[in-house]
């Protein structure tokens, strides 16, 4: 099993306490969004979980406590971007703050077990391509030599992202535009040292050296554990998704960094909502179990052939 750590919230940011204590009591709780009284068990040994993927754009709160996961195999999904706060308002400052935390995790860990999310893409009057090629090309030469590998994709404007991105005045990539964008920064990875992928986008970039990535990959968890894998393509994703099964373990409406093109987080107030009922020692991320709801001990296992 690969725990999904998590493409709906930002854990090491803001519940990496809560994490850390769920592996020590061996199980997380997570209910189905789809129907909110089902709530499923999912036990955590290490010999079922065969890696962990973290998903985060502030990593700080959980660095100083990853000799906790030293029974588990992990890596991170690093998203770094360019924009401004009134796009990701609640972050540090990025070169002074967020670059040397991917540099120092780098160097704890390892470059291949950190990944640069530049994510996602869109056009505006203040964010052009000439903005994202000079914010791409800094944020390239401050991590060259503490990454291999470099995730790039484009907005996909669902209804209530469209919404909440307004007031930012969103502009049409055209397909001219997208292929010279992806073209120059492919370049800019390559000169770089990094290769460079997309997530679930439709496109062949593979002419400018751009393949089709898998940001839980197969490949790199059998390289870091050493062992071959059963696990097919994960089904409960987009179509043009080609990540790896996996068990995801977030809640929607839980993260506290307000980006503006969040489809997991879309309602401030939702969110508001959501965290008071935030209890560090609680199975569930945010919230607990009530009279009615069902609990199912979910059947995970490892993957490893």
């Amino acid at each position: 099993m690969v725990l999904s750590v998590s493409r709906r919230t930002d854990v090491p940011n803001y519940y990496s306490g809560w994490f850390l204590n769920r592996l020590k009591e061996g199980y997380f709780d997570v209910r189905n969004p789809m129907n909110p009284h089902q709530i499923s068990r999912i036990e955590t040994s290490p010999d079922l979980v065969d890696c962990i993927v973290f998903w985060t754009k502030n990593p700080l709160n959980l660095m100083g406590r990853l000799n906790e996961l030293r029974e588990y195999m992990y890596y991170f999904q690093f998203t770094l971007t360019g924009y401004s706060g009134e796009v990701e308002p609640n972050l540090p400052d990025k070169k002074r703050v967020l670059v040397p935390a991917f540099q120092n995790l780098s160097e704890t860990l390892g470059k291949e077990r950190v990944i640069w999310r530049y994510d996602p893409v869109f056009f505006s009057k203040n964010y052009t391509m000439q903005f994202h090629l000079k914010a791409f090309g800094e944020l390239a030469s401050m991590l060259k030599g503490y990454t291999q590998r470099v995730v790039i994709s484009f907005l996909d404007l669902y209804a209530k992202i469209k919404r909440n991105m307004a007031e930012l005045g969103l502009e049409e990539i055209s397909e001219g535009d997208y292929f010279l964008l992806a073209r120059q920064m492919a370049e800019i990875a390559a000169e770089n040292h990094m290769q460079i992928e997309t997530c679930s986008e439709g496109m062949d970039l593979t002419e400018f050296g751009i393949r089709r990535g898998s940001c839980i990959d197969k490949e790199l968890i059998e390289r870091l554990t050493g062992a071959a894998l059963n696990g097919k393509k994960d089904k409960c994703q987009r179509d043009l998704c080609e990540c790896l099964e996996s068990v995801e373990v977030g809640t929607y409406h839980t993260c506290l960094t307000g980006c503006k093109y969040c489809y997991a987080n879309f309602s401030d107030k939702k969110v508001k909502d959501m965290i008071k009922g935030f209890q560090p020692d609680s199975s569930l991320l945010c919230g607990s179990i009530q009279p009615e709801d069902k609990l199912t001990i979910r059947k995970v296992r490892s993957l490893r052939k």
